[in-house]
């Protein structure tokens, strides 16, 4: 792919744009030297301003989403994506997240442009593990976990049982829920079966993966081999 492609492909600019910081100088390798739009050089060893350039198509990032912002990118108010570089916006293909997080609940979120992989990761066939904390307005009563567990439990409106989840009590009004599937407000709707409310809710990982140090709000890109964490067994509380 030539350069200004791959350049406005991330985002950068059009192409138009791109050009004009060849033309500038912007464009440079690692020494400082300039680069043309007709040079041949590697993804990692190209500098804009300075600065490395964004990783290829393929990236994967992870965030810790804070309360209040959505994840679709035609809400009104905060959205996941004002938390990234504007450019992040114009990628091609463009970067999406991978399932929502919706506006009350925090923590793990990732995003990637690789739409083979988002569809391996959310598809239900690939049973990947989403393990969620939650803080409960009452006590738990001593049945949900053979409940949530047994493989029969119905939600209200829906005509197909849940998946199994397996609970893990932190807490008398704190619990672990491991799910291998994501319907709507799952978590939510599974503690109001049981008659209890769900105060504050957080994603604390996918498969094997954490969030690790990431604060409200920050992001970073993934190594593969975090990647391949995310079809990895959590671990148990």
């Amino acid at each position: 792919m030539k350069l200004v492609k791959l350049i406005a492909n991330l985002g950068y600019g059009t192409r138009k744009d791109v050009a004009l910081m060849f033309r500038e100088g912007r464009i440079t390798d690692p020494d400082g030297d300039v680069l043309y739009a007709d040079d041949k050089v590697p993804h990692e060893h190209i500098r804009i301003d300075e600065e490395p350039l964004d990783p290829p198509t393929g990236m994967v990032l992870v965030m810790n989403k804070p309360l209040g912002a959505t994840c679709s990118r035609k809400d009104i108010g905060r959205v996941v994506y004002d938390l990234l570089p504007p450019r992040y916006r114009m990628r091609d293909p463009a970067l999406s997240t991978v399932g929502r997080l919706d506006r009350d609940t925090s923590g793990l979120l990732l995003f990637t442009d690789d739409g083979a992989l988002l569809h391996r990761i959310i598809s239900p066939k690939a049973r990947v593990a989403k393990v969620y904390e939650a803080v409960l307005a009452s006590d738990l009563r001593g049945d949900e976990g053979e409940l949530f567990g047994s493989g029969t439990m119905m939600l209200e409106s829906e005509t197909t049982p849940l998946e199994p989840a397996v609970l893990d009590v932190l807490a008398p009004r704190r619990a672990r829920l491991t799910l291998t599937e994501g319907r709507y407000h799952q978590v939510r709707r599974m503690f109001a079966a049981v008659g209890n409310h769900v105060e504050a809710l957080t994603r604390v990982s996918v498969g094997a993966l954490t969030l690790g140090e990431l604060r409200h709000g920050e992001w970073r890109a993934l190594e593969d081999q975090e990647i391949a964490r995310i079809f990895e067994a959590p671990a148990r509380a």
